[in-house]
């Protein structure tokens, strides 16, 4: 028992082992499944927010471009110009427009707030060659985040006169979108954090050849970073509202300058590969626990068939005692009906040996011993049938087990006759067969089946014993595909057909002395032991009763497969 719980703990440690692993496995595929996703809606995200920062600054670029040669700026109005820039301002949002000469003047400014320092930018000086030069800077007093563009001013004769510089407040350009998912950053050449809609990364910066950015005073926060499927991914401090676990995204914008970057939050695709891996589990421990059960009741089961087994077994070997216990006391029983028939024919033989051996002894005496041999021959025949007899009676009253085996029908049957043939003569019963000339093999038990003959043949006459005549028994032997033996007395018949074979059932009085009523019960249990059948019904043609006995023949072939 000990041994098979261990089995079974093994084995329960084995499977959960088994779908842990395989929940690993499951949770590592779902996981890099739902990265590649993240990834592919964050590059599309980016994407869009990068061409929403694009678009927005090139109605500024274009704005830039077609403002520079009107005519207001190039006919030496300063009064009429400003008030084409304060009018252009005003209508896009634009935090200033200065029209310049070559050498950097301010000649009209829509804000009188153009900072000397950028005289000579790198975006003016572009403009002076005649190209479109743009830029990143602070711009003011209040240093306010502003991108520049110069667009250069032709005159008549194709010379360059000047240039319009357009003044794009960033601030207002990332208002609309701050706060939104995910977060967003464009960082200049110099690794600088320009624009973003998380403001607490303004101006951070990263260090050359390394990833990660760091504030721009104070103690850098925690930050690691790992490559997977080849993305990667950092693990970061920067506040509650940046995750704690991102994946890093980036792309180019030379058309402006900038590179645009995006922070994934990667929990999402965490818990989606956990809800996966939990479902598998889920499903493989449910299916384990279905075995398991399925397991233990079938080993219940199978417990139980081996406990009945060998209670049925056990049952089955009582009632094959107690089976032989009936069949010989049947067996004794009808040997002790038919003990005054038996004593008479044995003292017969008996007597008649005594007088033809005095007899013998007295012609001897006399000198005839012709007459002497004869009764010795007398003798010897008496001899031989008394024999016969006590063979016959052992025989039937031996109490041991028989294999079954080919047994002739025929002489079985003329054996219980003669068993019974001087208990029928002595109480006036006729008992008429013809035997058939030839054997018939059938399967069964020689004794046993000489026992149910012998019981039909006792209970016809005890049918009979109580009335007049006629009291007659026939007993045919019929060969067929099942070979049969009938019976037959002039009796009053059956009283109750439908019990007749059941233990204890006798139409005998109580305490008669007559038997137990198991006669009928016993033969009925042999003949089903052989194979065959025994019947039971009234006459048909009038009084008395049928008990037909029905076998199969002997086949060595069906015996081997047996």
């Amino acid at each position: 028992m000990e041994r098979g719980m261990t089995g079974r703990a093994l084995a329960a440690l084995g499977f959960l082992a088994v779908v842990a692993g395989m929940s690993a496995g499951v949770y590592h595929y779902a996981l890099s499944q739902a990265l590649e996703q993240v990834a592919r809606r964050g590059q599309a995200d980016l994407a869009l927010a990068a061409d929403r920062l694009t678009s927005q600054l090139q109605r500024y670029q274009e704005m830039a471009v077609l403002m520079a040669p009107h005519p207001v700026l190039g006919a030496g109005d300063r009064a009429a110009a400003e008030a084409l820039l304060l009018s252009a301002s005003d209508k896009t949002a634009a935090l200033n427009l200065i029209h310049l000469d070559n050498a950097g003047r301010v000649l009209a400014q829509a804000d009188a707030a153009w900072p000397e320092q950028h005289l000579r930018a790198p975006w003016v000086e572009r403009a002076g060659h005649g190209a479109l030069g743009w830029g990143l800077g602070l711009y003011g007093a209040e240093e306010r985040r502003a991108y520049f563009y110069a667009a250069p001013r032709f005159g008549d004769d194709g010379r360059i006169e000047g240039a319009l510089v357009v003044v794009v407040d960033l601030d207002k350009l990332e208002r609309e979108w701050r706060g939104s998912r995910p977060a967003v950053l464009f960082t200049d050449a110099e690794g600088r954090v320009f624009v973003t809609n998380r403001s607490e990364l303004l101006f951070w910066r990263r260090e050359a050849g390394r990833p990660g950015l760091a504030p721009p005073e104070g103690e850098a926060p925690r930050f690691s970073s790992r490559e997977r499927g080849g993305l990667e991914f950092w693990q970061v401090d920067w506040g509650p509202y940046i995750p704690g676990e991102i994946l890093h995204l980036e792309r180019d914008l030379p058309v402006i300058g900038l590179t645009a970057e995006a922070l994934i939050d990667v929990a999402p695709a965490r818990r989606l590969a956990g809800l996966q891996m939990a479902v598998f589990a889920a499903l493989w421990l449910a299916f384990g626990a279905l075995l398991f059960l399925a397991m233990e009741r079938r080993r219940t089961l199978a417990q139980a068939n081996r406990l009945l087994e060998a209670r049925v077994e056990a049952r089955t070997g009582e009632l094959r005692r107690a089976q032989a216990d009936l069949v010989q006391a049947g067996k004794l029983s009808a040997l002790g009906q038919m003990s005054a028939g038996i004593s008479h024919e044995l003292n017969q033989p008996l007597m008649a040996i005594q007088q033809f051996a005095e007899n013998g002894a007295a012609f001897l005496e006399r000198g005839r011993s012709d007459v002497a041999v004869e009764n010795l021959g007398r003798i010897s025949a008496l001899a031989a049938r008394a024999a016969r007899i006590i063979r016959n009676l052992r025989a039937f009253a031996r109490n041991e087990s028989e294999p079954m085996g080919r047994v002739d029908l025929v002489q079985v049957v003329a054996q219980a006759v003669e068993l019974t043939e001087t208990r029928l003569a002595t109480e006036g019963v006729e008992l008429t067969w013809t035997r058939p000339p030839d054997p018939i093999a059938v399967r069964g038990g020689e004794v046993r089946l000489g026992q149910v003959f012998v019981n039909l043949i006792n209970n016809a006459a005890d049918a009979m014993a109580d009335q007049t005549e006629p009291r007659r028994i026939m007993v045919a032997i019929e060969d067929g595909p099942r070979p049969r033996v009938a019976v037959r007395d002039t009796g009053p018949g059956i009283a109750d057909p439908e019990r007749m074979f059941e233990p204890f059932y006798s139409t005998k009085e109580v305490g008669s002395g007559e038997g137990m009523g198991l006669g009928l019960s016993i033969s009925y249990g042999l003949v089903q032991s052989f194979g065959g059948d025994i019947t039971g019904k009234n006459a048909a043609e009038g009084r008395g009763a049928v008990f037909t006995v029905e076998l199969d023949h002997w086949s060595e072939q069906k015996e081997a497969a047996a």
